[in-house]
């Protein structure tokens, strides 16, 4: 019988254990998603091309203009103008992340801003967790910045 009560008790903690832990893994795989996705928005303020091409997946997909660019090469020919000269044509900041309960995929989203720091944009990325733990973007669009209509006020 006290067999019987252990694994009963067991298995009611289990669940629950498990709970606590998925929620400390689910905040630090975010957490390692928005670290990830915060030094890949650093090679572009750095102007460090080669750090920016080692975040892309090599199936990667970017939403541009009116074709998507497939794959690493084609994003990397595409970006390469962007790492010219002294100062960053843009930045981007993470404000929105989340994973999948697997831990296997994460979105980042958030602004886009021009030199001048104004908010032109808004960026999605799709982040895959390898084997090796590392996360590699795989899919990623851009979209302007359209700010809320400003409120009526009657005087």
């Amino acid at each position: 019988m006290k067999r019987f009560s252990a694994v009963v008790v067991f298995s009611m903690l289990f669940p629950a254990c498990s709970t606590c832990l998925w929620a400390d893994n689910d905040s630090g795989l975010r957490q390692q998603v928005k670290d990830t996705e915060k030094a890949f928005a650093k090679t572009m303020a750095d102007r460090d091309f080669d750090a920016f091409k080692s975040f892309l997946a090599e199936e990667t997909i970017f939403f541009a203009g009116e074709s998507p660019l497939e794959g690493k090469q084609a994003v990397v020919d595409a970006w390469a103008g962007f790492y010219e000269g002294e100062e960053a044509p843009f930045s981007w900041d993470p404000m929105t992340v989340a994973v999948l309960e697997s831990g296997t995929l994460g979105l980042s989203s958030g602004p886009v801003f021009n030199t001048a720091g104004e908010r032109v944009g808004t960026f999605n990325s799709i982040w895959r967790r390898g084997d090796d733990g590392d996360w590699k973007i795989v899919f990623d669009k851009g979209g302007q910045y359209c700010p809320p209509p400003e409120p009526d006020v009657e005087d």
